[in-house]
């Protein structure tokens, strides 16, 4: 059985393609290269969160492609992607997945930059004489 599921995620400017085949040994790859290696702990910790909230004690080997952003917005974007990939695999985890919030995009982005000021609220330090 080579079924594979596949879906998109995003987090700020970060994009997320995340491929999902059941049955696997557990291992996570993020762009060729294991998880543990391209992310922190407390990053990896984000992204393991959909797997935990599981509602069958089934193994996923996963295969992510992400691009754009930071570590954070990456591992969100992962996080994203993966939820909802295995919802795709199993439409039973998509209660559980709901539940914990992992299958809302998260749409905060950072605020563009205003003329006449150096940055988006910040202003320019103002002389009374």
């Amino acid at each position: 059985m080579d079924d594979k599921y596949y879906a998109t995620g995003r987090r700020k400017t970060s994009v997320a393609r995340v491929w999902v085949t059941p049955g696997g040994t557990g291992k996570i790859t993020v762009n060729n290269k294991a998880a543990e290696t391209y992310f922190d702990a407390m990053r990896i910790q984000t992204i393991n969160e959909p797997l935990k909230a599981l509602v069958e004690n089934q193994t996923y080997d996963v295969w992510a492609s992400v691009n754009g952003g930071g570590p954070t917005g990456q591992a969100g974007a992962l996080r994203h992607g993966l939820a909802r990939a295995l919802v795709a695999a199993n439409e039973e985890n998509r209660v559980a997945m709901r539940k914990a919030g992992l299958l809302t995009r998260d749409s905060r982005m950072v605020e563009r930059k205003k003329y006449g000021q150096p940055g988006a609220r910040k202003r320019f330090q103002f002389s009374k004489r």
